[in-house]
């Protein structure tokens, strides 16, 4: 284990491995039930079904990353592309879940031939390094406001009239609603502070496996508190095992085919639908790997950059055969039945405890799988025991800011976008978004866009496309 991981030459060892894997396994572990629940919504596809295949796809594309890239970064159904399959492509556009299923597979044909002719790849070579550093931070911040939702300190309030409740039960805002500290008068919230503190203790002392004790401390405490309902807890249910049959390799049925592309406006939809999906599982990732991966090391300049390829193999870096691998999940996600499968930003809380190899992605993957006969024993692990560790990563990922020339407005101004947009739209792919398009605009207006790699253009015209029928769909009430 130690040689094939590598775990010297990486300077780890086999406990801080593990530490890492459970310390990003439980910040992570809310997508088991909480994917279910939204894919299950308006779409028709089977709880218990989708529960199965969100596990078996998070263990497949893990181990795919751990196995072949030997990175520490766990995958699983991502948050925004759930939401997209659920309320974009089946309650808005009108496909059936076998036939969004099919977009998601073909979405991940998609990434892998990118990935493969190495045009992704080409993408991040193209980026400059100060929006790196930017996305960097900007994923600190995404983070962190995460844990801040996650341990229960937030409330929204909007003016009266000035919402919507949607079929879904959803409720739409418009930017009267506004975000206030809650007040600690609840066991959530209360929960979700001492949690905090006892992290931010740990931290601050350098005790080893900080963020992990936490987590567990949290829960412990929790349960006098009223918070963890330990009567939930049951040793095997293997029903869910059983109706995965349900859900899985219905993106192959034959009809799903003939019908996305039937007639005119079912094929502008498909491709639009294509387009968004493949636009925000490429740069997602990307984001992942360059805020996550960087800062800490795992991915130098060199790896990047592909100096470190001599051997002649197609993928010769780890930061290459880490985008196959989170290619090959994309892909897998819509086998198993379940939205594409993309790296998790939550994995830099399992980097920040030590996490260098494939063994923390190994653990992660061995997590998961003890959850499908025992969900409800995992289920008690609440969100404020996790919210701690994910606002202390967010800290320490802000450090990439201090590498950006702030007094520079050429800089300062794309590398402020991308940091807020990304935070306040809760999407990455919208900060990278921001990011590129001020960045070519800044340059524009200097005269010097052709300092502007055409890869990197390229890129901005088809998010600012991307924008454009987004608003297009919105006027004609598509979304």
């Amino acid at each position: 284990m130690k040689d094939f991981f590598k775990l010297k030459e990486n300077n780890t060892n086999v406990s801080t491995e593990i530490i890492a894997g459970l310390t990003t396994f439980f910040t992570m572990a809310y997508i088991i039930f909480v994917n279910p629940s939204i894919l299950s919504l308006n779409s028709g596809m089977s709880w218990q079904g989708v529960f199965a295949a969100t596990i078996l796809a998070s263990v497949f594309g893990t181990l795919i990353m751990a196995l072949y890239a030997n990175v520490p970064f766990a995958l699983a159904p991502g948050m925004g592309s759930n939401a997209f399959f659920t309320f974009t492509l089946c309650k808005q556009m009108g496909f059936s879940w076998t036939e969004a299923l099919t977009i998601v597979f073909l979405c991940g044909l998609f990434i892998i031939l990118i990935t493969v002719t190495k045009l992704r790849k080409t993408l991040v070579e193209a980026i400059p390094d100060f929006l790196k550093n930017s996305i960097s931070g900007g994923i600190g911040i995404f983070i962190a406001y995460i844990g801040l939702k996650s341990a229960s300190f937030l409330t929204f309030v909007s003016d009266a009239g000035k919402y919507a409740v949607l079929e879904s039960g959803n409720v739409v805002s418009d930017s009267s609603i506004m975000p206030f500290l809650t007040v600690f008068n609840n066991p959530h919230a209360l929960l979700g502070l001492i949690g905090l503190i006892l992290v931010i203790v740990l931290v601050v002392k350098k005790v080893k496996g900080a963020i992990f004790i936490g987590i567990i401390a949290t829960v412990i405490i929790g349960i006098p508190m009223g918070v963890v309902d330990i009567s939930k807890i049951k040793f095997l249910d293997l029903k869910s095992v059983v109706l995965i049959k349900d859900v899985a390799f219905a993106a192959f049925k034959s009809s799903n085919i003939t019908s996305l592309f039937s007639d005119f406006n079912k094929v502008v939809f498909t491709l639009i639908a294509l387009f968004s999906l493949i636009l925000s599982e490429t740069f997602g990732a990307i984001g992942t790997f360059i805020g996550a991966g960087k800062i800490s090391g795992i991915f130098d300049s060199s790896s990047e950059n592909g100096k470190n390829s001599l051997s002649g193999k197609r993928f010769g870096s780890k930061f290459e055969k880490a985008l196959f691998s989170d290619g090959i999940a994309c892909a897998a996600g819509g086998l198993f039945g379940t939205s594409s499968v993309t790296t998790y930003v939550e994995s830099a809380s399992g980097i920040s405890v030590g996490g260098r190899t494939g063994l923390t992605g190994l653990v992660v993957a061995a997590m998961f799988l003890l959850c499908l006969p025992f969900a409800n024993f995992f289920s008690i692990v609440p969100p404020e025991a996790a919210a701690p560790a994910l606002i202390v990563v967010g800290v320490l990922m802000m450090s990439s800011i201090m590498k950006i020339d702030w007094s520079d407005f050429e800089q300062a101004f794309p590398a402020f976008l991308t940091i807020i947009i990304m935070a306040f739209s809760f999407n990455i792919s919208y900060g990278i978004a921001a990011g590129f398009i001020f960045y070519c605009i800044v340059k524009l207006a200097r005269g010097k866009i052709k300092e502007v790699h055409p890869i990197l253009l390229i890129v901005s015209l088809l998010f600012l496309f991307n924008f454009a029928i987004d608003a297009f769909r919105g006027m004609n009430g598509v979304k």
